[in-house]
């Protein structure tokens, strides 16, 4: 598979991985301790839903633009933030907790080989240089990590939706 084809299937991977997540992650998190402060649903799945739209905005932006270019590396920037995702917080969590932590199926079963196959064949076809990403690539995980606080209080203040009897 080539580095286009490959960008697209990890923003669907993103969205199938994030669904799993909004309709579970809420209820989860009241009784998850340490592992998830409580989050209501609003405002993690307002969250959720703008970091999936960013994917695809990522990789729109890597293949407009091109090799070497700050798309290709924001991109697999978020691809190492979801690959690093699998381990923390799922799969740790499912461990520690002794207790199933919603997204790790989908973890596990598409976000890591997508996140694999996507940053290996961006290596290969130049999309991304070692030399770069080492310090980009966790550059943008950083920047994802800072926005999930400001989305989830976006998300909190955001109106509900009124249903009329």
């Amino acid at each position: 598979m080539d580095f286009v084809l490959l960008a697209w299937l990890f923003a669907l991977v993103v969205t199938v991985h994030n669904i799993e997540e909004a309709l579970l992650l809420p209820d989860w998190s009241k009784t998850a301790g340490k592992w998830h402060r409580p989050v209501g649903v609003r405002e993690f799945r307002f969250a959720v839903m703008v970091l999936t739209v960013g994917a695809y905005v990522a990789v729109g932006w890597a293949l407009m633009c091109g090799k070497e270019s700050a798309g290709a590396y924001v991109l697999s920037g978020y691809a190492l933030a979801m690959l690093l995702n699998v381990l923390f917080p799922h799969v740790i969590a499912s461990a520690v907790t002794r207790r199933y932590a919603p997204g790790t199926f989908t973890a596990l079963l598409l976000n890591l080989p997508a996140t694999i196959l996507l940053l290996r064949q961006g290596f290969q076809e130049g999309y991304i240089h070692i030399q770069r990403f080492v310090w980009l690539g966790p550059l943008v995980v950083l920047g994802i990590l800072a926005s999930i606080p400001l989305l989830f209080a976006i998300g909190r203040r955001l109106p509900g939706l009124k249903v009329r009897p």
